[in-house]
């Protein structure tokens, strides 16, 4: 393959002038994972990048991609700039323009990274597949993810995401998918939207970047199908394909056997029955799939193959990705879902939790942080999980974080197993009460950083009999 880029290719495409080429063999923002050859691009995010020009360039980056000098840097290394983010992009669209396989893009308040991940597993089993690495689906991942974008790519899939109104149009339109997807549309930044119906309109701006004769993929099972079919309807795509349970959807839901770590499924996929097993947990997944072969079947590739190929699937680090952990109290079962949170991916963790099967003597713990950008409706929804841990038999149940203590509140007290206000609080607590036989779910939103509980649970193996 040839090389990503070349030091001429990228100032012909951001307008910058170099004294030198040569091969750039990856795009990075980030000194940390950094790979020799790369092109190091100084954003302005949390912190200025131009603050780790030098570091990237001494851990071999090819050059950096500046708006202005850097001390102690030799400026042949530079590439100079208007700014990083904006030649970002041009590099982003430059690359798009030049591929000629099929692109996907996927959105939605729940699913969307577990459904991008699906798509890129079956797909690399078909062709040459490119994806967008972990949730990077802003107004910087997305641009990154095309600027990383190999030219000999056959299948791109690109995970597009929002906090607000807007923001996903100018993504879109720098993706031009073949086919776009909304996942589902739930009662997620509730604290930057007035309705759920406006988080429905702004998931339905994928559809706007639709290349002409594009395949547009709705969750046929939500009130907001037909608000969303008359979004596809503005972009004149060539179909618009649903999917769920719904006797008219395209790719419909048959029947369905939820097990402890794989389901096995059966489906109308435009009218011809197939049965698959899918080897991650959860109904989800089971849903997932369904947009998964949807868009396999829009994009062109096999779709039958693709379904008997699920059974390779499986959970992703920090969204069920199960582990068991040998402590000295006795060995059990971790359930990493602390990635991020929201009432209907909370609801199904604690179903997940339930249907798991603890060894002797142990029992079902769930914890449990805060659920963020819920807006006014935050307390009232952490709340209502109390009858979703009764109606699932949760044993024991530790809560962190501010919002979380409207749970603790309406738990009942058979179930209450310890509530603290930060996560590493709660994360001695769990780590104390743990023993031989549990199974323990671990999920809160980012930010209620979860993943604190996850890594002193794990600890526990490396502690001495």
């Amino acid at each position: 393959m040839s090389p990503l880029w070349t030091l001429r290719q990228i100032a012909e495409a951001t307008g910058a002038a170099v004294t030198q080429d040569g091969a750039v063999r990856s795009v990075s923002i980030d000194t940390r994972t950094l790979e020799p050859g790369a092109l190091f691009v100084a954003l302005k995010d949390v912190r200025d990048g131009h603050d780790f020009v030098g570091a990237a360039l001494a851990r071999g980056a090819a050059a950096a991609l500046v708006s202005r000098d850097v001390a102690g840097v030799d400026a042949g290394r530079l590439i100079k700039v208007g700014e990083p983010l904006k030649a970002l992009e041009a590099l982003a669209r430059v690359r798009r323009a030049q591929i000629e396989g099929r692109v996907v893009a996927v959105t939605g308040s729940v699913g969307k990274t577990s459904t991008k991940e699906a798509l890129r597993h079956l797909l690399t089993l078909q062709g040459r597949t490119h994806a967008s690495a972990l949730s990077y689906n802003n107004l910087w991942g997305v641009p990154l993810s095309l600027a990383r974008m190999p030219r000999e790519t056959q299948y791109g899939v690109f995970e597009i995401g929002m906090n607000h109104a807007g923001e996903i149009t100018p993504l879109t339109a720098q993706v031009r998918p073949h086919v776009a997807i909304v996942t589902t549309v739930a009662a997620v930044h509730l604290e930057h939207f007035d309705s759920v119906a406006g988080i429905a309109d702004a998931k339905g701006e994928i559809f706007s970047g639709l290349e002409p004769g594009g395949v547009a993929i709705i969750n046929g099972d939500i009130e907001w199908t037909e608000r969303l079919k008359a979004h596809a309807a503005k972009a004149r795509p060539s179909r618009v394909v649903t999917f769920g349970r719904s006797a008219a959807c395209d790719v419909r839901l048959t029947a369905l056997d939820l097990g402890e770590e794989t389901s096995e499924v059966s489906v109308s996929l435009f009218g011809k029955p197939i049965h698959y097993r899918i080897g991650a947990p959860g109904e989800h997944w089971v849903f997932n799939s369904l947009s998964v072969l949807a868009a396999i079947s829009a994009l062109g590739g096999d779709a039958v193959r693709a379904a008997a190929d699920m059974a390779s699937l499986s959970a992703l680090a920090g969204r069920g990705a199960r582990q068991r952990v040998a402590a000295p109290r006795g060995a059990f079962e971790l359930i990493d879902e602390s990635y991020n949170a929201n009432p209907l991916s909370m609801a199904a963790a604690i179903a997940n939790l339930a249907r798991t099967t603890p060894g002797a003597g142990g029992r079902r713990i769930a914890v449990l942080g805060d659920m963020l950008e819920l807006g006014s409706t935050g307390p009232e929804l952490h709340a209502g999980l109390a009858q979703v841990l009764a109606e699932h038999n949760i044993d024991v149940t530790f809560v962190s974080g501010p919002l979380m203590h409207h749970l603790w509140s309406a738990i009942a007290e058979r179930q209450r197993g310890g509530y603290a206000g930060l996560s590493s609080e709660i994360a001695v607590a769990v780590a104390g009460a743990v023993r031989a036989g549990d199974v323990v779910m671990v999920k809160g939103s980012y930010g209620s950083k979860m993943s604190v509980v996850v890594e002193a649970l794990r600890r526990l193996a490396n502690t001495e009999q």
